[in-house]
């Protein structure tokens, strides 16, 4: 049951992975193309105005769930740090409660527009709205669910200690490994 739990969230993952490939390639060649039409044939697609925008929004929220399933948002941990692990465990899960809450507020408030989105169309695609902002209700869900998991196995003492610090700057580890052992050979 366990593998095809971490199947199913791996595959979800990599689905929002897919997603963002798609929505870069749209915004590249949609921009691309109308900056290439307007500089050479002084014409453009008044579309490649609009699906690019959306495609960013898009952008922006599914890779927020990414960046929170890899840990790799922004952060400081001067004060973390320093404190022992059972302050490190109490401010990891303040840190994820407070996520929780935002995460619902995101998901409840695009709930609340619900209404409004589905009948408001974008100007040139004439789309419902509710398609470019709708892509809130997953993220919603999505942080949610990792803050949930992440709380649960905290109560359950599955998380190693180097999860307690969310921000991993990346090539730091290895850096810091370089310099320690260049400051052996130094003092052998």
């Amino acid at each position: 049951m366990r593998a095809f739990l971490d199947a199913g969230v791996g595959g979800f993952y990599r689905a929002i992975e897919i997603i963002l490939v798609l929505c870069m390639a749209t915004m590249l060649v949609m921009v691309f193309g109308n900056v290439v039409l307007r500089l050479f044939f002084n014409t453009g697609i008044d579309i490649s105005e609009e699906l690019p925008r959306f495609a960013f929004v898009w952008m922006t929220f599914l890779g927020g769930i990414i960046g929170l399933h890899r840990r790799s948002h922004l952060g400081v941990d001067i004060v973390v740090q320093t404190l022992p692990v059972l302050g490190r465990k109490l401010c990891w899960a303040i840190s994820q409660v407070v996520m929780l809450i935002c995460a619902a507020f995101i998901f409840y408030g695009t709930w609340l527009q619900h209404d409004i989105l589905k009948i408001t169309e974008s100007p040139v695609a004439e789309i419902s709205m509710l398609w470019v902002y709708g892509v809130s209700y997953v993220t919603g869900a999505a942080i949610a669910l990792i803050c949930l998991s992440n709380l649960v196995r905290l109560a359950m003492g599955d998380i190693a200690d180097d999860e307690l610090i969310d921000v991993h700057e990346e090539g730091l580890d290895e850096g810091l490994q370089a310099a320690r052992a260049t400051d052996e050979q130094k003092g052998r």
